[in-house]
């Protein structure tokens, strides 16, 4: 009988989502999107910020997987309590009823990409009425884009990813897309030949500004204290200094080079 007991244990265990790993850290899976150089599936360490949630967490004795989806079902599963956390995501006040947030993770900045030699000028998003705009499925690009949009002052066609959109670009499907500015030159760099990229540049002037946060699910019993041990954790890797490490060699330093 007692052995019978013990096996039972060992099941529930190995199914509990909430498992500990070999060493006696707890497991936790977070739902991401592919979004280079931040999260990158097939590269070690699967991109900078991934390497610094997982080391947050592995601080506080968390062991973290993640689980490279769709942007969309990404949220969907993670609203429905199958992963502990999703990540990143800028603020929507639609996301509360789903999502408390943690601090913010990261600062992004949004630009416009298009070809040196059909240049775009703009200071108000009604300047770029006339245009032929691209976007990524499952991404906002802010309020005020995702308002003109709605209200139908941009033309936007929507692809799959932003390696399509700079395909385009180059074949002169469309005048511009957004992006933020590291993911842009990154994907930019990996996809094309230096040749191609030397054809595209980024207006100055930001479309959006904001930071990114990781989402804990509303309703699952962890996730308070979840967050409040990434929270302090992340703290403490800004204050010794450990945070910037993550971001010396982000893309935007090289941005010359494609010039």
């Amino acid at each position: 009988m007692k052995f019978v007991k013990a096996h039972i244990v060992a099941l529930v265990v190995l199914w509990s989502p909430h498992a500990l790993a070999d060493d006696g850290e707890r497991q936790l899976s977070i739902s991401v999107g592919d979004w280079p150089p931040f999260f990158v599936e097939s590269e070690p360490g699967q991109g900078s910020v991934a390497r610094l949630v997982r080391d947050i967490f592995a601080e506080e004795g968390y062991q973290v997987e993640f689980h490279f989806l769709p942007w969309k079902r990404a949220y969907r599963e993670a609203a429905m309590g199958k992963h502990d956390a999703t990540a990143i995501w800028m603020y929507a006040a639609d996301r509360q009823k789903d999502f408390i947030y943690s601090d913010p993770v990261m600062n992004e900045r949004f630009v416009l990409f298009y070809r040196k030699d059909d240049p775009v000028r703009w200071n108000r998003m009604a300047d770029l009425s006339g245009l032929q705009l691209g976007g990524s499925i499952g991404y906002s690009y802010g309020p005020a884009f995702d308002r003109a949009v709605e209200r139908e002052i941009l033309n936007v066609e929507w692809v799959a990813s932003t390696e399509l959109n700079f395909r385009r670009l180059l074949f002169g499907r469309i005048d511009a897309f957004p992006e933020e500015i590291n993911v842009g030159y990154y994907i930019l760099r990996r996809e094309t030949d230096p040749e191609e990229a030397r054809q595209i540049t980024h207006h100055p002037e930001p479309i959006l500004e904001n930071q990114s946060f990781l989402l804990f699910p509303a309703n699952e019993p962890d996730t308070e204290k979840l967050r409040e041990v990434f929270n302090k954790r992340l703290q403490a890797f800004r204050e010794n200094g450990r945070y910037d490490t993550y971001f010396e060699t982000r893309p935007q330093a090289s941005l010359n080079r494609l010039k």
